[in-house]
């Protein structure tokens, strides 16, 4: 016998305002189920205030208590729901026959070509709209021509199924037309041709620059802007392993500054290193601070009693709990660059909403892009997603200043984190 999809997901909205939205999910359980909801909880800019996860490995059971941050889009509960219940494995009893042959297939990509007057927060307001709309930017590629006008090329997912279909490509274009209301010249979205998908898309970023951006340890990095605020607030984080506590299972303590993704983060890291989490508590934040309880096994179902396992899973979850996000701003010839870089997923996706919360920051400090590209970059251990804005000087951020690039720096990081 099946199970109603309307069980599946349930969302419960706080009585009160303020009050949390409690996020119930009741499934089937898979490989990496706990990474793939919170990353939808990330895109849709919600904030998990506490959290509850469970599974024998067959069943799963995760509670979230949920609310909207501050400047955040308007949150559409059903489109969540929607979302949540499509990353659930099927209800029926074939899915435990079908688990391991089915493969997901990679959704279609479709190009957006926005050709418009250049204006200050051009970026962010397009990337607003398809935020809204619920269309993921895969790569990104922006030119500003000199006449002063712009070219944006958007690669996008759609993750509602909305431009399938002819009708709801020319009302994507039209919301954007009368969102970029005059300086708009044309708008076109179609599905990408072969020319575009044979492109790799790899880093063209000189390979020093790289180094020094993805770099596993940068906490001699001082200058540049790599290293987080060196301020009380910015607290070490503390990993744990114990293995007395449960017979079959080791206890993964987890205590770091509560930040925007956080949550994302420690499942996103504990899929690519395939741990299994049998049971997790999220604990509220205490001043500032996050703690979370998870009782992990290995792939093979077996305690994680290899010590340098251990050692090699905590740093991975310390390094990337306190940086997450590199930023930095170098020179490119004559141009002053602003480089955001984070790990992709094993899955190959990147993290979500960084175009959103970059273009965001630099709209509020009044700073024009005159180009921007999404590009990959692979080290030894990992693959980056790496985001690349040409800035351009303005009075008030002379480009050339240190203590400008600090500032702009600060702002970019501060938005990325929800500090």
């Amino acid at each position: 016998m099946g199970m109603s999809w309307d069980d599946v997901v349930l969302i419960e909205k706080g009585k009160n305002s303020g009050d949390p939205t409690v996020v119930t999910v009741n499934c089937p359980d898979k490989p990496g189920l706990g990474c793939d909801l919170l990353r939808i909880v990330v895109e849709f800019g919600l904030y998990v205030t506490r959290g509850d996860f469970s599974t024998d490995g067959r069943w799963c059971y995760v509670v979230l208590w949920v609310v909207a941050r501050p400047m955040s889009l308007k949150v559409e509960w059903e489109r969540l729901k929607k979302r949540l219940v499509a990353v659930c494995p099927s209800c029926m009893p074939t899915f435990y026959l079908n688990q391991l042959s089915t493969t997901s297939k990679s959704p279609p990509l479709y190009l957006l070509k926005v050709f418009s007057l250049d204006r200050k927060g051009l970026i962010h307001d397009v990337t607003k709209l398809l935020c809204e709309l619920e269309l993921t930017i895969q790569r990104l590629k922006v030119m500003t021509t000199p006449d002063g006008k712009v070219l944006d090329l958007f690669f996008v997912t759609d993750s509602v199924n909305i431009l399938h279909t002819k009708i709801g490509r020319q009302e994507t274009c039209e919301n954007l037309s009368a969102v970029l209301g005059e300086c708009c010249i044309s708008c076109e979205l179609d599905l990408v041709g072969p020319e575009y998908e044979s492109q790799q898309w790899n880093s063209s970023i000189p390979e020093a620059i790289a180094e020094k951006l993805c770099r596993c340890e940068i906490s001699a990095v001082e200058d540049d802007g790599l290293r987080a605020d060196a301020s009380s607030k910015n607290k070490e984080a503390s990993v744990v392993i114990d293995n007395l506590l449960s017979p079959v299972h080791s206890l993964l303590q987890i205590q770091c500054r509560d930040q925007k993704g956080l949550i994302y983060d420690i499942f996103r890291i504990s899929k690519d290193c395939d741990i299994q989490i049998a049971y997790g508590r999220v604990s509220s934040t205490v001043n500032g601070t996050r703690s979370l309880d998870l009782f992990i096994q290995n792939k093979d179902g077996k305690k994680i009693l290899n010590n340098e396992n251990q050692i090699a899973l905590c740093s991975r979850l310390k390094e990337e709990m306190l940086h997450p996000l590199r930023v930095m701003i170098t020179n490119r010839g004559p141009d002053t660059e602003l480089l955001v870089a984070n790990p992709v997923e094993i899955s190959g996706k990147g993290r979500p909403r960084v175009v959103y919360d970059v273009t965001l920051a630099l709209k509020t400090l009044g700073i024009c892009i005159f180009s921007a590209e999404i590009v990959r970059h692979s080290s030894l251990d990992r693959e980056w997603e790496v985001y690349r804005f040409l800035l351009i000087e303005n009075r008030r951020f002379p480009l050339t200043s240190k203590q400008a690039k600090q500032e702009i720096i600060k702002k970019i990081r501060s938005t990325l984190m929800g500090w």
